[in-house]
């Protein structure tokens, strides 16, 4: 077994390992648990949520035992590290990784529950999204500064940016599944791009994320970071729906 403790928490050091062992028969379930499952728990008054990844196949159980560190090793490393950043993300609690002759049996990551109004996600389901504009420009200027202090969040999707409102209408941002991320002197033009693919394949909102980027970036024109922008998304759109049908005629074959 391999345990480490955020320092913040060392007081609580038994309270978390109890509950990350007695995970499957305790705690709330958070959300559908489809790949990944997590559940809530109370640490001392506050609520914390630990995450536990997905048993890896064969393969990446010898990976994350000897070549690889774990998802759940990862998340915490990274967490810390964008707080370090001065990047929102929820505070990073623990994590433990079991081992067995194989290799990585499974692993746990616990961290700060956040409760905020909503993701990135319902900017692009909800087009009349109050303040719908504000929210994808502030989004947009969050976005470069991960940039400027290179951080390429690989898994910049829409449901893993938090967001919340501020009493000066102003929103904060939190990212969360935080296992893959690639950290940079400096990022390319082409890396910032392609970090916008995979959020949303409405092409007015590209037009405002560039409009607003190009505030921010000047080495290029906004119509410059409007074209590859939008190149990456169309790439990204088509590899997915590509992706899909090919699964949907496996699944067909299968049957």
């Amino acid at each position: 077994m391999n345990f480490k403790v955020n320092p913040s928490f060392e007081n609580s050091t038994s309270s978390i390992l109890d509950k990350i062992k007695t995970f499957n028969s305790s705690g709330e379930l958070f959300g559908n648990g489809d790949r990944n499952k997590i559940k809530l728990f109370d640490l001392e008054g506050k609520t914390i949520n630990i995450k536990s990844f997905k048993i890896p196949n064969i393969v990446n159980k010898i990976a994350y035992r000897y070549f690889r560190k774990s998802k759940a090793r990862r998340s915490f490393e990274y967490a810390t590290i964008l707080l370090e950043k001065g990047i929102g993300t929820p505070q990073p609690i623990a994590f433990l990784e079991n081992f067995n002759l194989v290799g990585l049996k499974d692993s746990y990551y616990a961290s700060e529950h956040l409760v905020t109004e909503l993701t990135y996600r319902e900017l692009v389901e909800i087009p009349d999204y109050p303040d719908n504009d504000a929210i994808l420009r502030h989004f947009t200027k969050f976005t470069f500064d991960l940039h400027e202090k290179g951080v390429e969040f690989l898994d910049h999707s829409p449901g893993n940016t938090l967001i919340k409102k501020n009493d000066n209408n102003q929103y904060s941002f939190f990212l969360v599944d935080l296992n893959r991320m690639n950290f940079h002197e400096n990022m390319s033009f082409e890396q910032r791009m392609n970090n916008f693919s995979r959020l949303t394949p409405k092409k007015e909102m590209i037009a405002i994320m560039s409009n607003e980027y190009s505030k921010f970036y000047k080495e290029k024109t906004e119509a410059e970071i409007f074209e590859k922008m939008w190149h990456a998304t169309t790439h990204f759109q088509d590899e997915f729906a590509r992706k899909k049908r090919l699964k949907k005629k496996l699944k067909f074959w299968k049957s």
